[in-house]
């Protein structure tokens, strides 16, 4: 594969899966902005305890399969479609065994998770573990083709059965149910539209052999998929047992949001950026270079963007959640600008571990980020809401120094030479964000305030570009997202 036309692939795939995730990211966040309106905090804090356990029983029912398959250099397609057959039956099993013991012990879970009586909830909103099991795979060979374009399409359609559901649910009163019907019928419509569109369909073939070489990198994967749905849940399941629905509510539903505006620029690029990475995990100066030019990209839309929702978090909760959730503002703006320096210098390390096929380094950047991570939450929870909200957002700087460590050491990568990749992005953002706090103190209201919106992001791009070296960055990003350029 030339060097050219790897580079073009790269990029058609990455407009197609930066426009099906802006696409979502403004469909979802108003099909919330609506819900958030109608159904009150303690619904979704029902839904942040459900969501746990879906995600925490789907992390098993994958097996880290997914990645295998678009990580592993097959011999052909012949050996590629065995490799396929032998996943989506091992999916397949695990996750209908998975339903079963939900469904048989999910009165106990429901009353561990602090929420007694959901148990009939849970084991409903767990039958989306069979139906992902059907669209994972196919999910994985798409992305290990660069072929996001179909993507686009599938989930253009996907987003808006929720919409024809949900919305009209939660106004007949059905609360966090209609969240629940929502979430199934966008499963099914992928299992469906993405197994007929699919090249490759299930066949009757398994082969144990095959699972094995799967296993040897998949048990890493999956260890590393149980550590980060810890990191992500575990403040979650602590404020569910020691406060009250409410305030898991307020606080899932305003770090959802938060990770909802942000992946509108990481999701369009980290499944693009695994793909890439691993067929250049044989040539370690493109690998870097690479990975370097694909954080760049990422910062300058990323930092400018956490600094902004930090300084107007009160404007952004309004327009996003409405007046009753007030509370969100505080949390909403801290956990913008701690996510945005944990994303630049920190989120993507994984995908480089993953990519050169070192799954376990993962793992173990989670494992130490963990030994420090739950004694900080449980104590920090005993002096209240807040008290956790401001430790779980500072302890993520750690997280960040684990992964500085674990680069320069496994994968030979710098931390100065990280830092001086995207430093003139961090300078343009940080003077940004001094004016904008300025323009704050000059006068109040909501039309001033997008006013000074929009002069914060022209500022931001004025001083970006006296970088000599940012120019070009910044002109080819303008051109590579331009929509009437896709192809």
């Amino acid at each position: 594969m030339k060097e050219q036309g790897f580079g073009t692939k790269i990029f058609n795939a990455a407009k197609w899966s930066t426009v099906t995730e802006i696409a979502a990211k403004l469909v979802i966040p108003l099909t919330n902005i609506i819900l958030a309106r109608i159904v009150a905090p303690e619904a979704f804090g029902v839904i942040a305890t459900i969501t746990m356990i879906v995600s925490f029983a789907d992390m098993f029912t994958d097996a880290g399969f997914q990645k295998y398959l678009i990580q592993y250099e097959f011999k052909n397609d012949s050996d590629k479609y065995n490799y396929a057959n032998v996943a989506f039956w091992t999916n397949l099993f695990i996750s209908l065994l998975l339903w079963i013991t939900i469904a048989t012990f999910s009165g106990n879970i429901a009353a561990v998770v602090g929420n007694p009586g959901l148990g009939g909830i849970i084991t409903l909103a767990c039958i989306q573990l069979p139906l992902t099991s059907f669209s994972s795979i196919q999910l994985a060979l798409y992305r290990r083709e660069f072929n996001f374009k179909t993507l686009f399409f599938v989930r253009i359609f996907a987003l808006f059965v929720p919409v024809a559901i949900t919305i009209p649910l939660a106004l007949l009163g059905m609360s966090y149910w209609a969240i629940i019907i929502g979430t199934i019928s966008t499963q099914i419509f992928n299992a469906i539209v993405l197994t007929i569109k699919s090249n490759w369909k299930p066949k009757a073939y398994y082969n144990i052999g095959i699972l094995k070489n799967m296993l040897s990198f998949s048990i890493w994967s999956l260890g590393e998929a149980f550590s980060i749905w810890l990191t992500t849940w575990v403040d979650t399941f602590i404020i569910g047992s020691l406060l009250s629905d409410y305030f898991l509510g307020i606080y899932k539903t305003s770090t959802t949001m938060v990770n909802t505006i942000m992946s509108l620029v990481t999701a369009s690029i980290v499944p693009v950026m695994f793909s890439a990475l691993s067929r250049l995990q044989d040539d370690k100066e493109k690998f870097i270079n690479l990975y370097f030019k694909m954080q760049r990209i990422i910062s300058i839309l990323i930092l400018p963007l956490g600094i902004g929702i930090y300084l107007y978090s009160d404007l952004a909760t309004d327009i996003l959640l409405g007046s009753q959730w007030e509370e969100a503002s505080k949390i909403i703006g801290i956990w913008a600008l701690t996510s945005s320096i944990m994303i630049v210098f920190g989120h993507f390390c994984s995908e480089v571990y993953r990519a050169q096929g070192k799954p376990k380094l993962s793992l173990l950047a989670q494992i130490l980020h963990l030994i420090v991570l739950i004694p900080v939450c449980i104590i920090s929870a005993r002096y209240g809401f807040w008290v956790l909200i401001y430790a779980r957002a500072i302890v993520r700087f750690q997280f960040i120094i684990v992964h500085f460590f674990i680069m320069k050491l496994a994968i030979k990568i710098s931390v100065m030479k990280t830092l001086k990749n995207v430093l003139p992005i961090v300078i343009s953002s940080v003077i940004m964000g001094g004016i904008g706090y300025l323009l704050g103190r000059i006068y109040t209201g909501v039309l001033w305030e997008l006013i000074s919106i929009v002069i914060c992001i022209l500022l931001y791009f004025i001083v970006l570009m006296l970088f000599s070296n940012m120019r070009k960055e910044v002109i080819l990003l303008g051109r590579k997202l331009t929509l009437n350029k896709l192809k």
